[in-house]
Parts: C-alpha cells; structure tokens; sequence
C-alpha cells in the first residue's frame, strides 16, 4: 500500500546513501517537519527483505499523534547498495546510529522510542550495546539477539551454528546463478501457496501485502539480501540482555516457523522487566497478519511508558491496557 512520506537520506562513512521516511499522513509534506516537530518519534527498524506495508498497521495506529519514521537497510527500498560492499550487522547498526541522530535533530532532540522487527532485533540491540542513549525503550516484534541457537552455550548448538555458517561461505560463490531461479518462483502463482504450504504463512495473512512483500523481495539486490544473512549468522547480542534496563515489550507468534516460539521465550527469561505478548494464530509475518493486535499493543505500551505528545489531542487517553 502506498505511504504519504517524505523521503531523506544519511550518508554514511563509505558514501552509501540510506533512506529514512517520515510518515506524513494528512498534513502537507512541505509543512510536515514542523507540524511534526514536538511529537514523540517512533523508529522502525525491518526485517531482512521486509516491504515496508508490513509497518502499515502499526503507522496507521501512531501516526494521528506521534511523528512515526521507518527506514531501509543497504540495499533494501530506497537506500542504494553498500558502495563498500559491506552487510555485516555492524554495519547496519553504524547506519541505524546515523538515522537516529538525523531523526533527533530534525524532531525534538529526544532519542525515538526504537520498534524493531525480525532481523531488525539483533541490529537494536547491537545499539543498545553501542549506544545506550539512543534507546530509551524498545518493542521486539519476532526477533531474537542471534541466529536460533546462538543462545545456547551447548556444543551441539554451537557445532550447528558452525556448519550453517560453513555453508554460507560455500554457497555464495553460487547466488549469481541461483538469484534468476529464485526470483522467477516468487514472481509465480505458487509462492503464496508454498509459503502457506511451508507453515510460513498462516491462513489470515493478506494475499495482497504478502504479493507486496514478494514483489519487493525480487526486485531487490541479490547480493545485499544474501550478504545480510550471511552476516547475521555470524556473532550475536544475547550478551546485551543483562545490561538492558529500559522498558522493553517483546511480541511473539507462537506458529513463527523462522524465530521459533522457544527462541523468543529464551529471550523473555532473560529480560524479566520486560513485557510480554504472545499473539496465537500468527506467524513470522504477524505483523501483517495480528495487526491489529500488534499495533494495539505497541501503541498501550507507549502511552503506559510516557511517549506521547503533550500537545496530541489523544495524548492524555489512557488506552487499552500493555501486555504483561
């Protein structure tokens, strides 16, 4: 679905442009930034490969009174290829450091409540590790610090981590020559079935976000998607946990086939703080498909923690109650 956004870019040390968009809603884009200017800031950070209407449910919720920003890994919607040929994940968190900034000096100086999504976790809270300060509370929708089993001190854990990332390194040589096939079966008629087939999609996910989301994941950089991943099975940020003391909500599909139920469980037990929502009948596209309940709960517990705006006419109604 289309977005009414205003588009900027960071620049980062290697001259990679990265786009950030600001949710414009009903207000003039030219007036916009100054309208704009005394709400709170929520920070949306994606998904590896993740279209941006996956955040439709949750900008439609927050935009009417907070001044809500999304924006794109290298290689991924409107930021450009890593001109350095880097995707390792600290490199996307350099990207995210400069985003927040940008963001902070273009609103009201105050760092944005940070709402990661999947892959956008392990980024989030390699922040947290790098720079405390810009993250003064975080929602984590169906992302864990690490790859599955990165949290796991056993050998057998840490031998299948070894294997995966062995196979990674063989298998890039071939993404040049995979890349045409793949992107042919998502363009086909058999890719919603196949995913719904695979467990990966449950029966309520919207046939059109998920064309969407399919239609952006083919037209992507190949290259940028398959570096990504590669990077994320490398390291992790199970280590962040103990030092996190912000308020913190993490939300969990208890049929998500790629960031297991049990994974998200590891990651609550070690946040006792934080809050908890477990959404049934939803999977890793859970955003797309509880999105109503999704966005209920981000926007309850923003408002329970103090990320309103005092000149919001909605900013002093309590709202449905945050999960616990």
């Amino acid at each position: 679905m289309p977005y009414r956004r205003a588009t900027r870019y960071v620049v980062a040390p290697d001259g990679t442009r990265v786009a950030w968009h600001t949710h414009v809603g009903d207000l003039l884009e030219q007036a916009a930034d100054d309208a704009l200017k005394t709400r709170a800031t929520v920070l949306l950070s994606n998904g590896i490969g993740t279209s941006e209407n996956f955040w439709r449910h949750i900008v439609a919720s927050l935009e009417q009174d907070h001044r809500v920003v999304h924006w794109n890994y290298r290689g991924h919607g409107g930021s450009e290829e890593s001109r350095s040929g880097d995707y390792d994940v600290s490199v996307h968190v350099g990207d995210l450091e400069r985003v927040t900034e940008e963001v902070m000096a273009r609103g009201d100086g105050r760092p944005p409540h940070q709402v990661a999504f999947s892959m956008g976790v392990r980024v989030l809270l390699e922040l947290y590790r790098r720079r405390p300060d810009l993250v003064p509370a975080m929602t984590l929708i169906a992302g864990t610090p690490g790859a599955p089993g990165s949290g796991d001190p056993g050998l057998a854990a840490r031998a299948v981590l070894s294997t995966v990332r062995g196979a990674f390194r063989m298998a890039t040589p071939t993404v040049p020559l995979v890349a045409p096939v793949v992107r042919a079966v998502l363009g086909s008629r058999i890719a919603y079935p196949m995913a719904r087939a695979a467990g990966a999609l449950r029966a309520r996910a919207p046939r059109d976000d998920i064309d969407e989301f399919l239609l952006a994941l083919r037209t992507m950089s190949p290259k940028a998607y398959w570096y990504t991943l590669r990077g994320l099975a490398k390291g992790h940020a199970w280590d962040v946990l103990p030092s996190v003391t912000v308020p913190t909500l993490i939300i969990a599909a208890r049929d998500d086939t790629l960031v297991p139920l049990r994974e998200m469980i590891r990651m609550r037990d070690r946040l006792p703080h934080a809050h908890w929502m477990q959404v049934d009948d939803a999977g890793h596209a859970g955003l797309l498909e509880a999105g109503t309940e999704i966005s209920d709960a981000v926007r309850a517990f923003l408002l329970n923690h103090g990320m309103r705006s005092e000149s919001s006419p909605m900013s002093h109604e309590a709202g449905p109650s945050a999960p616990t």
